[in-house]
């Protein structure tokens, strides 16, 4: 289904996806309309327009008491190799992310007209950064948008082994002191399933949704007070 850039708000029912998960063509990214699609289990995901909204049949999730901590990561966490900051520079993390090659993919689904609209839920205190320095030196970290008891991972990045792993097992620490429900990963991978992220079916993910939605946003720009990472 085309979704028209001067139509209301709306999108089709997330169950009405393609087998690929494909739901919908078209639209814009404006804040309203990004806030909507993640509030119904949709995010965009696209190289060049048309942009385009998924809805995966199975979604990769983390619950936040459930953070994986391997016997060698715990040891870089704690050696202090890295120093974790929240929302201190969310353009450089946005940025990375968009730069860093990944498996599979000639070209970069974080373009301008992204990060412009990315930038701007940050400014509305809706998207979030989670970053890894090193001597001072930004080497990796994490981004995404928050929504009443979700946090709605985007994309990460690593310049040294295990920073944005760290940068994740610091987030999830922060996000189970918050009473947050889970992190939505979208897609599994290795790097999110050493972590303790699974897939669970589309209709549960949507419930479990719905559910933490009726929890209050935590918005503005986040300071970490946890106490591992």
């Amino acid at each position: 289904m085309s979704v028209s850039q001067k139509s209301h708000l709306m999108f089709p029912s997330p169950f009405s996806s393609r087998s690929d998960g494909l739901l919908a063509v078209g639209g814009d990214l404006s804040s309203e309309r990004l806030l909507l699609a993640y509030s119904q289990g949709i995010f965009p995901w696209y190289e060049e327009d048309p942009i385009l909204w998924w809805c995966p049949q199975t979604r990769a999730i983390l619950r936040p008491e459930d953070v994986h901590v391997s016997r060698s990561l715990k040891k870089v966490i704690d050696k202090n190799q890295f120093e974790i900051r929240y929302d201190t520079n969310f353009q450089a993390v946005i940025l990375a992310c968009a730069k860093t090659k990944r498996k599979d993919q000639e070209g970069t689904w974080i373009g301008k007209a992204m990060q412009e609209a990315y930038m701007e839920l940050f400014e509305q205190g809706f998207a979030h950064s989670i970053e890894a320095y090193q001597a001072g030196l930004l080497v990796g970290g994490l981004y995404g948008v928050s929504l009443g008891g979700v946090f709605c991972g985007e994309s990460m990045f690593s310049l040294q082994p295990n920073a944005s792993k760290v940068a994740l097992v610091s987030l999830a620490n922060q996000l189970r002191l918050w009473g947050y429900d889970l992190i939505d990963c979208q897609i599994i991978s290795e790097h999110l399933r050493s972590l303790g992220a699974y897939e669970v079916d589309r209709t549960y993910f949507l419930q479990t949704l719905s559910e933490s939605l009726k929890k209050p946003t935590y918005k503005g720009h986040w300071k970490k007070d946890n106490p591992d990472g």
